[in-house]
């Protein structure tokens, strides 16, 4: 069941702070450069680097192809389960490029430790953009040297455009706190605009907090927040090399370790995966050629998890989210998605909403303002609603319309 509540902020238990990067957190600071990575000049490199080793855990792509900067980040995290810095690079994937490319993702981490003056396995690498070309380890060597020069307390915005690639916006985050008396910070910066699937994280993202917690509760925090947020978005049904989510905890906010038993868990909890679901609904709306965001509701499931599929396949349907950029009502499309999700519904008791408009009665058709569904379907946030009447099984998945763009982005993404 989706953790978070609807409501004001006071309600929530947190603040939401609109100008809060990845380094409002204690102890974080970031930065970035440009070292010609990319074909126009915007940052193509940058880092996030804590004061101490922040306990850390990540989660990863489940594309059996994986780029070498994960395999060297999931090995550094399992050593101590701790990170103190974490370098990117956009324009190149270095996925797909062998041996080469593992021993190329090493020297960014050996490289950007020895200027930290910290362990190499406390550096996490990844990298995005174009696979199958090998890193130009010259103007990367260049710019880790520019880059450890730029690090700041003020550099969480420019850290945020050196992981752009078709991103057309910055995706941040940000709340505040308070756990066990102390101000408690969590934020988040992420990216993703296409190849973009609901399969382990589906993109690159980054959580900095300065809360105090053992490696064991983060890890099972950013589990159970990526199957309800990250994994719970899709652009195009595919599924990236390079996917990763990293959170980091300083642990200077000075609070009492949080784990499950601390009676103020699940606000903390909640605040988490606020950050993560706002970072996800970002990148499904910045989907490439994207001009809608789409948000599939789905109650009266057998199981959260059969809602989950069913949401998650309706908001993946190429016909679905062609028939929300065209804004036509044509709800049969949502019910045959929702019939092939591989999970078990009455195809006799579907109910479906467009918005607040009923189009479907216990899978009976209803008469309905065609013109009023248009213009729930016009709107730059569209609602589809959906009921099995099976049990208490709910889910929410996030997507975006499919444009003619799409296919040009991905036409000439190469060349």
């Amino acid at each position: 069941m989706n953790m978070v509540r609807q409501g004001n902020e006071q309600d929530r238990g947190f603040t939401i702070m609109e100008q809060g990067t990845v380094t409002t957190p204690q102890g974080f600071r970031a930065g970035a450069v440009y070292c010609g990575l990319k074909k126009v000049e915007r940052y193509d490199l940058g880092a996030i680097v804590c004061d101490v080793p922040a306990t850390a855990a990540g989660v990863y792509t489940t594309n059996l192809v994986i780029a070498a900067p994960l395999v060297v980040t999931r090995e550094a995290i399992a050593q101590e389960q701790r990170l103190q810095a974490i370098v990117v690079n956009s324009g190149n994937a270095n996925a797909c490029t062998g041996l080469q490319g593992e021993q190329d993702a090493r020297e960014m981490q050996q490289i950007f430790a020895h200027l930290q003056h910290i362990p190499p396995h406390y550096v996490g690498v990844t990298s995005t953009g174009v696979i199958g070309v090998p890193l130009p380890m010259a103007k990367v060597r260049r710019g880790l040297d520019a880059l450890h020069a730029s690090i700041s307390r003020e550099g969480g915005d420019d850290f945020c455009q050196a992981i752009m690639t078709t991103d057309l916006v910055k995706k941040t985050a940000c709340v505040r706190l308070t756990v066990d008396g102390r101000t408690v910070h969590i934020a988040g910066a992420a990216k993703g605009s296409g190849m973009i699937h609901p399969q382990m994280a589906t993109m690159l993202g980054f959580m900095t907090t300065d809360a105090n917690m053992a490696a064991g509760s983060l890890d099972a925090l950013l589990s159970r927040a990526t199957d309800e947020t990250f994994n719970m978005i899709t652009v195009d049904g595919d599924t990236s090399t390079n996917d990763m989510v990293v959170a980091m905890a300083s642990g200077l906010a000075g609070n009492e370790p949080l784990s499950a038993a601390h009676p103020e868990w699940p606000k903390f909890a909640e605040a988490f995966q606020y950050v993560a679901q706002v970072l996800a609904k970002a990148i499904a709306r910045d989907g490439e050629g994207a001009t809608k965001l789409i948000e599939v509701n789905v109650s009266g499931a057998a199981s959260d998890e059969d809602a989950r599929a069913i949401a998650k396949t309706i908001v993946g349907s190429s016909l679905v989210k062609s028939a929300v950029y065209g804004s036509d009502a044509n709800w049969g499309r949502i019910i045959a998605s929702a019939g092939r999700a591989g999970v078990p519904i009455n195809p006799h008791n579907v109910n479906i909403w467009l918005g607040d408009v009923a189009v479907l009665q216990a899978s009976q058709p209803l008469p309905f303002d065609e013109v009023a569904a248009k213009q729930v379907l016009d709107g730059t946030d569209v609602t589809i609603r959906v009921e099995l009447n099976l049990g208490a099984g709910s889910a929410t998945a996030w997507g975006c319309d499919l444009t003619y763009d799409y296919v040009k982005i991905n036409a000439s993404y190469r060349t």
